[in-house]
């Protein structure tokens, strides 16, 4: 499981850290295992190495133009797009926020 996750060794002492450390490894598995097999077709086989490699591929860059501050993602690609349709999860707006500059006043 540590390699598909690769994790560090973790060293705990008090019994509820320990609980909640393999509560955490195993929900984490969960989640790869979850996108693996919702997102794998007949034609390919998505690892969750893969799917996490593609999936870091969106950005969200600030930027500061005419109209003000605002945040917007990188254009997804094919294979984000089929990974987010096929977990069932809604794209991240284009634009996420917009913050006008305020007029200065002479």
């Amino acid at each position: 499981m540590k390699q598909v996750l690769d994790l560090r060794p973790v060293y705990h002492r008090l019994e509820d850290h320990i609980r909640a450390h393999v509560v955490l490894c195993w929900l984490a598995l969960l989640l790869a295992r979850i996108v693996e097999t919702h997102t794998s077709t007949p034609d390919t086989t998505t690892t969750w190495p893969r799917a996490r490699d593609q999936l870091q591929r969106l950005h969200v860059g600030t930027f500061t133009g005419p109209a003000g501050l605002f945040r917007q993602t990188s254009t997804p690609s094919s294979e984000i797009r089929r990974l987010h349709t096929a977990l069932d999860l809604p794209l991240p707006p284009r634009i996420l926020d917009l913050d006008p500059e305020q007029p200065t006043t002479p």
